[in-house]
């Protein structure tokens, strides 16, 4: 949440609140800490690009 109350996307810094937000969140279990709140899959997709975040990474694939 920025200092006027509103809760920014991380991406485009609109107010979340006025879209159908998507949450992100990091870690284990009840250690759950939210890594970034975005407008919708379209803000947090571009963020993921933008960022780099998939470069480097794979899902596991079993032959």
């Amino acid at each position: 949440m920025n200092r006027t109350g509103v809760t920014a996307c991380t991406y485009c810094g609109c107010d979340v609140e006025m879209h159908d937000p998507v949450v992100v969140s990091e870690g284990l279990g009840d250690d759950r800490e939210v890594a970034g709140r975005f407008c919708n899959y379209g803000c947090l997709a571009a963020h993921i690009e933008r960022e780099g975040l998939a470069t480097g990474t794979t899902c596991r694939v079993d032959p």
